[in-house]
């Protein structure tokens, strides 16, 4: 069985978007008629760019390869060009490439992925969703009002979650890590404090921000928080910075999560080293589904736990949960839940009262809708996720849009 034909897909979800302004499918074809599916998780170049970028490292590395042969080409694309260290756009793409193989090895063997990675010790893997507004609330109201906040958060309970994920404490920027300003540390405890009155002890606060703060800003934000119990803090810092890390999980009370900015084990491996207590690997830009697992058994030596991070489309979602459902260490994973994630997937995936039940069927244990992918086609010229250039208020509310801007 060797890998023949390649197609990329960029597919753009319609509105509200949860997901980012599009995702980047790959399905590869072998000699003998099986057809993988993987997804990659790339935001620092366009799709146009990105698609030149994925044919170039499946044509150079993997065409006419056998599918099994995992690390062999793993190694070939990691060492590619004399580098041999974490690239963020050749891991983005050999990892969605990487995820197809499995799909494929999956299938030729009748057997889905967790039962080639050691097996399935989850026979469910526990959910969490970002709160999004519902029909009755108002945008972008919402991104900046606790009250809406812990409305949401009700409703997720009602829905089976135990665990929420928000981030009022500004948005993502291209500037060097900042100061919060006193508004933003006093909404974030509002948030934290209502939703936490909402909920109860009915599910877990999961507090994100987006790596724009400075190592005092964020220590200041941690201890702000601490009161609330979130089971997390996300990205506190710009993720490049390990010993930064290391002095906010020294000083927060609040277990650090880090990962969906990383890519392969050498900075998880740091990130893990320097305090992070919870990894979020984002499985189409991490390095694939056998690295990742590589990334986990770190963990697990760090008494550390995984959440795999999800904002793409439910390929991605699909390989997250085969690699969860194989792992001692799994604490839950990331999901959204829009009508076009489930069709695209042809409802193969699905969210039980609060949990993810583990697909048995081969390979990725998803049906993929290709049709629906080609029909939604990607017409503009923006990331699929964008930083904001303008100026951090120190006088008015900094608003974090959800990560659906306006497509561009």
């Amino acid at each position: 069985m060797k890998l023949t034909d390649l197609d990329v897909i960029v597919t753009s979800p319609p509105a509200p978007g949860w997901g980012g302004q599009y995702w980047i499918l790959v399905k590869i074809t072998t000699d003998n008629g099986i057809v993988g599916w993987g997804e990659c998780y790339a935001s620092s170049i366009g799709p146009t760019a990105m698609t030149a970028v994925i044919t170039d490292v499946f044509e150079r590395h993997m065409q006419a390869e056998n599918p099994e042969n995992i690390e062999l080409m793993f190694r070939r694309a990691y060492s590619s060009g004399f580098t041999q260290r974490p690239d963020l756009t050749a891991m983005g793409a050999f990892s969605g490439l990487e995820m197809a193989c499995w799909d494929i090895i999956g299938k030729s063997r009748d057997r889905p992925v967790h039962a080639l990675l050691g097996g399935m010790i989850h026979r469910q893997i526990r959910a969490y969703t970002y709160l999004y507004p519902s029909t009755k609330h108002t945008i972008p109201a919402f991104w900046i009002d606790p009250d809406m906040a812990a409305e949401s958060a009700v409703e997720c309970v009602k829905r089976g979650y135990t665990a929420v994920k928000f981030d009022p404490a500004g948005p993502y920027t291209f500037r060097a890590g900042h100061q919060p300003s006193v508004s933003d540390i006093t909404r974030s405890v509002e948030f934290c404090t209502k939703i936490r009155a909402a909920v109860g002890d009915q599910a877990d606060l999961l507090f994100g921000t987006h790596g724009q703060f400075s190592t005092g800003g964020a220590i200041r934000l941690a201890q702000a928080i601490a009161p609330s119990m979130p089971l997390w803090f996300e990205e506190p810092i710009p993720p490049d910075n390990f010993p930064a890390l290391r002095q906010v999980a020294d000083q927060s009370t609040v277990p650090v999560a880090v990962g969906e900015r990383l890519t392969t084990k050498a900075e998880f491996a740091q990130a893990l080293a320097h305090g992070a207590q919870i990894l979020q690997p984002a499985l189409g830009r991490a390095g694939g589904i056998w690295e990742a697992k590589k990334i986990a058994i770190l963990a697990e030596t760090y008494n550390a736990q995984m959440a795999p991070h999800l904002y793409a489309g439910p390929i991605e979602w699909a390989a997250n949960i085969q690699l969860a459902a194989s792992l001692p260490n799994t604490l839950m994973a990331e999901t959204i839940e829009t009508d076009f994630h489930f069709a695209l997937v042809n409802h193969t995936l699905k969210v039980e009262d609060g949990y993810i039940p583990v697909p048995t069927t081969p390979g990725l244990g998803i049906d993929v809708n290709e049709d629906l992918a080609r029909a939604h086609p990607f017409t503009g010229q923006g990331l699929h996720l964008e930083m904001t250039e303008e100026e951090i208020s120190y006088s008015q509310a900094n608003v974090f849009a959800g990560g659906a801007p306006v497509k561009t």
